[in-house]
């Protein structure tokens, strides 16, 4: 009954998002939506996935699709061009509902047993010294794929940066808030930071033996960071600065460099000693974990429009 009921509300829930005309409902469903799926991929055993989407789904992309909102607020002409007409909108529900259509038939014409690789990694994961096997998985078997959205992370932070004019390149990015004294921004901006970093460390940190890892645990970090922005506790550093350049890139760089090491110690590239694979993997974990927050906080701020440092 429950899974039914969940199945229901997801359905529901995304036919209302795509339905109401608001923007700032059709956000706060689509937040709804994402937590629902987390829900979802708890009843599935998947509780990595359900803190991936939490976080990043529903959490991260919520608060940028609300800060679009704000930013939109007044400008008719740039949302009724951003808007699909009746054609547009009847050609993407086609092509969704033929995609949809496809993953069904696949998925329902799956042998029974399906066939899977998890037997062969839950042999070999002792190897790489963690418990976790969807950290071994994506530091190891499928390492080169994560390796790639570490570094999509950067071109996404690249990308927003280059909408800035020319007059605002170097400065900080985002807007520039007052320092809120009282409230209730002001009050969890005070109170929670101390809580989440060390919920965000611990997160990361024991994603090599149980769910959790670098993307949910860096994605608390940045929660923490967008709050103490937002309540003008914080000013972001100037995109010219050297030292936010390198915290973006710090993730992919140790992931690179591991991998080619990989050459020197081991089979290949991305290829881990059993004697150190767990602190290699920790290391790129550590590093990821600093990218990941910066790269979110620097993608919700969008692109330089302060002042110069």
């Amino acid at each position: 009954m429950l899974d039914l009921m969940l199945a229901l509300a997801v359905v529901g829930v995304a036919i209302w998002t795509l339905a109401v005309r608001g923007n700032f409902p059709a956000v706060i469903g689509f937040v709804a939506y994402g937590l629902l799926l987390a829900l979802v991929w708890v009843r599935l055993g998947a509780v990595d996935v359900a803190l991936t989407e939490a976080a990043l789904g529903a959490g991260a992309t919520g608060v940028i699709l609300l800060f679009a909102v704000v930013r939109l607020r007044g400008g008719r002409a740039e949302i009724d061009a951003a808007t699909p007409g009746p054609r547009q909108r009847l050609a993407a529900a086609i092509l969704c509902g033929a995609v949809g259509l496809a993953l069904a038939v696949a998925v329902l014409g799956l042998p029974d047993p399906a066939p899977s690789q998890a037997a062969a990694v839950a042999r070999h994961l002792p190897e790489l010294g963690v418990a976790n096997p969807i950290t071994g998985v994506l530091m190891a078997y499928r390492g080169l794929d994560t390796l790639l959205e570490a570094v999509v992370l950067v071109f996404a932070v690249l990308a927003i940066w280059s909408m800035a004019p020319d007059r605002r390149w170097g400065t900080t990015p985002g807007p520039l808030f007052p320092v809120q004294s009282s409230g209730p921004v002001s009050l969890l901006a005070r109170v929670l930071p101390p809580i989440g970093i060390v919920i965000g460390i611990y997160v990361a940190w024991v994603g090599a033996d149980a769910p959790g890892g670098k993307f949910q645990g860096g994605t608390i970090l940045a929660a923490m960071g967008i709050l103490a922005w937002v309540a003008g506790l914080w000013r972001l550093p100037p995109v010219a600065s050297r030292g936010l350049r390198w915290v973006v890139v710090a993730g992919p760089l140790a992931f690179i460099g591991v991998g080619l090491l990989g050459f020197v110690i081991a089979d290949g590239f991305l290829s881990y000693p059993p004697t150190i694979a767990k602190p290699l993997i920790l290391l790129i974990e550590a590093a990821m974990t600093l990218s990941v927050a910066a790269a979110l906080v620097l993608m919700v701020a969008g692109p330089p429009e302060g002042r110069r440092a």
